[in-house]
């Protein structure tokens, strides 16, 4: 059996790596047939590599902020919106006209089980977690599935009975960024109807 490579797969344990290698190459070089600019290269590369990493890690805890700013936003205005739209209806001499002119009145939709397909958005949440939302119509559900990098098997996430649906799965190397495709489709007395969602493409940060 071949030995495994020697370059550990996580950003956190390559950066540990470089580090030890550069301290024990840096004391005396030539004993390990080096050039001592070959070990500066080695010093400015690993350099480099913590800061890109470090701006990374700066990205994601910033996308995390604003994300859940934004959720807290909408939830407001959404609130705000029905509270306005209870008082528009209750006010003397509301009429159904003036409520579909507003836009405060939902409209039926009609269901075919047939033909309905799910629409599913994702938010990456770290660490291989990402929450799903979809409509659930009159349907008991969706069923998710994925497929990671290279593969082309489509392999179940689980039943999500109610939106939001969160798939927690470890990433494959531990501090690497992972591509991920998923698809859903509905579910009703337990057997799958419909049609498959379009593909959702994201990719998970460690």
């Amino acid at each position: 059996m071949p030995n495994s490579d020697f370059i550990p797969p996580g950003d956190n344990d390559l950066l540990l790596w470089a580090e030890t290698l550069h301290a024990k190459l840096s004391a005396n070089p030539a004993a390990h047939g080096l050039s001592v600019e070959k070990v500066t290269a080695l010093e400015v590369a690993k350099a480099d590599f913590r800061t890109r990493k470090a701006a990374v890690a700066d990205i994601v805890n910033a996308a995390k902020r604003v994300t859940a700013e934004k959720d807290q936003s909408g939830a407001a205005l959404i609130a705000l919106g029905r509270e306005i739209a209870r008082l528009v209806k209750g006010h003397e001499g509301y009429t159904e006209a003036e409520g579909k002119d507003l836009g405060i009145v939902g409209h039926k939709a009609s269901f075919d089980p047939s033909t309905a397909k799910p629409v599913i958005s994702g938010t990456d949440k770290t660490n291989g977690e990402i929450v799903f939302r979809f409509p659930k119509l009159d349907t008991e559900g969706v069923n998710f599935y994925f497929q990671l990098e290279g593969e082309t098997t489509w392999t179940l996430a689980g039943r999500a009975n109610h939106s939001p649906f969160t798939h927690s799965r470890p990433l494959r190397q531990p501090g690497k960024a992972e591509f991920r495709r998923y698809t859903a489709i509905y579910v009703i007395h337990d057997k799958e109807v419909g049609l498959f969602s379009d593909v959702f493409e994201i990719t998970c940060s460690p």
